[in-house]
Parts: structure tokens; C-alpha cells; sequence
């Protein structure tokens, strides 16, 4: 099949796929962008066979990102691109989180859509890795109706897969229950959602494409995982797992982060101390132990540069980011002024039940800008050319650092010959 498009035209089929006023029309312009994309030799893919060999111990001392990207999706994710391609990285994710997917208002075939047609602007060739992050599960929706909340994560797996989302993480590290006696009793609910909603993406996944799955031990902000924990956990979904089935590829786990960072009263971001001693021995046990690629480490974006060349050191196998990239965004000297005093005034108006009692002007605003993706999407869209270009030339120097910093230089096609 011959598919041509002028310079342009992604642009505005992008641009189509995201704001297009009714449903059939978007759902046409992302599956355009599908199909130019495959014609130019950039596909979907999963991270299943990298991290099976890093179970086997075939490669190490490489960390995967794994970036959220909250908005402007297009635009961010051509940096990510063009980063990517000056040091020919290829193993690198996109993702987005199920509460991302419901306050930045992209539903997963838009946001593949926009990641596809980033890469065929830039000129990018290969497997692209897009994944549904924290497919998390409701504690208080799961404790009244479990059945309905688990509907819920399934009719969005089904929906992300079919957008060509072909790693999910399953996060039901909500429903561990601290309270119960032995670790395996604090791990069951977790070990049967997982196990559940492992045999359902099975069910579901493409032919000849397995899908990546990850599954969570320690929710992020909360108690630092174990290597008990990891055995408790293993123990009970391996006996729950249907005979055959391929299981989880990975393993995500606290190790003292809070995703966005701990907020000062002035809206600083608090130094942190990650466990990287327990990040280490736990990403060996996964390997070791039960063939995974690894432990992965969430709430990262914020941390010093420093930290980032410790990942690889320690075997951790990922590394999800996503605040420290929205806060160049808004911090930025390109971002409008005008814009960001009314987006500050909105997030009072609309959002002021959320602020803590506790809480200072300057720590609301931080904890809550995050929405503003979604209620402003159009108009960050449209921002000036000059201002979009300010704000993507620094994150696509963020991004550079990154791949440097978690060694994954060089990890991508032959793009001379691609």
C-alpha cells in the first residue's frame, strides 16, 4: 500500500485526530496516522523480548525510560524523537497512566496517534514502545464494587491494546492490605487481580505480539517494598497464574519516591533518598529468581541528575518519568504569562475542595497544574511557534541527558540504513 502525505499534512491530521469535533472523524485521522507510520517502517512494539534477555542475563546496565507525557503530546513526543535519534537510542517508552488518560483528556488512540505521527515527522524508523502506565485499581471503587472496577480496567486495556499499546502495567498494589498478619494475606488481593488481569490481556494480545506485562508490589508514596514482599507476592500469583501462560515481565516497587516529588510550603521540591541498595537486591531477585527483567522504579522526573547514573549501576530495569517534564513546560520563560495567571486563577476556582488545609498557595498550585493539560489543551496546542519551539528545544535537552545518564545510547536500529 502506497501511502503519501505532504509536509504538512501530518500536521493536520494530528491536529484532526486530537480536536476534531466528532468521534468518527478523529478515530479516521489516527488510523491515517496508523498507516503512514507502518508504511514508513514505524510500528508498534513490545518490550516483552529485551526484557526476557535481560532475565537471562544477556545484556545489563541499561535502565529503560519510560516517559508520561501529560500534554502538547505531539510536540513533546517530537523531541523525544529528535533526541532519540541524535544518539540512535531505541529503547525508550511512552506511557500514560489511567488517571492521566481521564484529567489530560486523551483517550489511548489519540495518544498513539500523536507519538506515531511524531516519529513520522521526525524521520524516526523502527519499533515504537507505547504503554498503558499504573492500570491502577481503585481501592475504594474495588472495595464496594470490585467487579465493576475490574470491568473498567479491562475495557481500557482492551481499548489501549487496540491502539497499538502493547506493554501495560497492572497496578493493584492499592489493594495490598498492611494490616493482615503474613505478607502473603497482605498480597493476596494483589496477586489475584494481577494474575486475573494477566490471563485477560493473554486473552486479548495480537497475534504473534506478546504483550509486556508489569505488575506492582509497593504502592508509590507508601511503605518501601522487600524482597519478602517480592517473594510473598511471586508466590501467590505464580499459583494463580493459568497453566502456560506467560507471566509478568517485570516488577514495580517503592524504594522511598512520591511521584511529583515532596512539595515544599514554597513549592520546592523536597531532596529524596531512594533505597537504591533495596532498588538493586530486588531487581536481582526478579532476575534471579523468577526470569523478569527487572525492578522498576517509579517517580523519578524530579530527582537530582545525579541520581539518574545510579539506575543503571543497580540493575534497575525502567524508570518512569513524567512531572520534572511538565515542569519545564511550565516553568519555562516561553510559557505565556497571561496563560499561566489564568490557568492559576482557573485552578482555584474549579479545584479549591482538593487544596489540604495544611496545604500552601505555592504547594496547591504545583500538586494541581497537572489538570490543567486537560482543561487547557487547545490553548497549549496553540501556542506562538516561538514559544513551542523555546519549550521543546529544552525538554528535548532533558531528554538527551536522560538517555545518556541510563545508558541506552546506541540501542536503536541502524537508522543510516533504515
Amino acid at each position: 500500500m502506497q501511502v503519501r502525505e505532504t509536509p504538512n499534512e501530518i500536521d493536520s491530521l494530528v491536529e484532526e485526530a486530537v480536536f476534531a469535533s466528532d468521534n468518527q472523524a478523529k478515530e479516521k485521522s489516527q488510523r491515517t496516522i496508523r498507516e503512514l507510520a507502518l508504511a514508513r517502517g514505524i510500528y508498534p512494539a513490545s518490550m516483552q523480548g529485551l526484557y526476557e534477555a535481560a532475565g537471562r542475563g544477556l545484556y545489563s546496565g541499561i535502565t529503560v525510560p519510560a516517559i508520561n507525557i501529560r500534554g502538547i503530546t505531539y510536540h513533546v513526543a517530537r523531541s523525544v524523537f529528535r533526541a532519540a535519534l541524535k544518539d540512535r537510542v531505541g529503547a525508550f517508552i511512552f506511557e500514560i497512566a489511567r488517571s492521566e488518560v481521564g484529567y489530560t483528556g486523551q483517550r489511548p488512540g489519540e495518544y498513539a496517534a500523536c507519538v506515531l505521527a511524531a516519529a513520522v515527522k521526525e524521520g524516526f524508523k523502527g519499533p515504537v514502545f507505547i504503554q498503558g502506565d499504573h492500570f491502577q485499581v481503585n481501592a475504594g471503587k474495588y472495595a464496594s464494587e470490585p467487579e465493576k472496577e475490574l470491568n473498567a480496567i479491562k475495557d481500557l486495556t482492551r481499548e489501549a491494546v487496540d491502539a497499538g499499546f502493547f506493554n501495560i502495567d497492572i497496578d493493584a498494589s492499592t489493594i495490598v492490605d498492611l494490616e493482615r498478619p503474613t505478607l502473603e494475606e497482605q498480597q493476596e488481593k494483589n496477586c489475584q487481580v494481577t494474575a486475573d488481569m494477566t490471563e485477560f490481556i493473554r486473552s486479548i494480545e495480537p497475534e504473534g505480539i506478546p504483550i509486556s506485562i508489569g505488575g506492582e508490589i509497593g504502592e508509590v508514596g507508601k511503605k518501601n517494598s522487600t524482597v519478602e514482599d517480592l517473594r510473598a507476592f511471586m508466590s501467590g500469583y505464580l499459583r494463580l497464574l493459568g497453566p502456560g501462560l506467560k507471566g509478568i515481565s517485570k516488577i514495580s516497587v517503592q524504594t522511598g519516591t512520591t511521584h511529583g516529588g515532596v512539595v515544599l510550603p514554597d513549592g520546592s521540591i523536597a531532596s529524596v533518598k531512594i533505597d537504591f541498595n533495596a532498588l538493586e537486591e530486588l531487581s536481582r531477585l526478579a532476575r534471579e529468581e523468577y526470569g523478569m527483567g527487572g525492578a522498576v522504579q517509579h517517580g523519578a522526573s524530579t530527582l537530582p541528575d545525579e541520581a539518574f547514573d545510579r539506575f543503571p549501576q543497580v540493575g534497575a530495569l525502567e524508570v518512569h518519568l513524567a512531572t520534572g517534564f511538565q515542569n519545564i513546560i511550565y516553568d519555562s520563560p516561553y510559557f505565556p504569562n497571561e496563560l499561566l495567571n489564568e490557568i492559576n486563577s482557573h485552578l482555584w476556582e474549579k479545584y479549591s475542595s482538593e487544596r489540604k488545609q495544611d496545604e500552601t498557595e505555592e504547594q496547591f498550585l504545583y500538586k494541581t497544574r497537572k489538570k490543567a493539560f486537560g482543561d487547557f489543551k487547545k490553548e497549549m496546542w496553540s501556542l506562538p511557534e516561538e514559544n513551542l519551539v523555546g519549550i521543546m528545544d529544552a525538554l528535548e535537552e532533558r531528554f538527551s541527558l536522560i538517555f545518556r545518564k541510563l545508558n541506552v545510547v546506541n540501542t536503536g536500529l541502524d537508522l543510516a540504513e533504515a
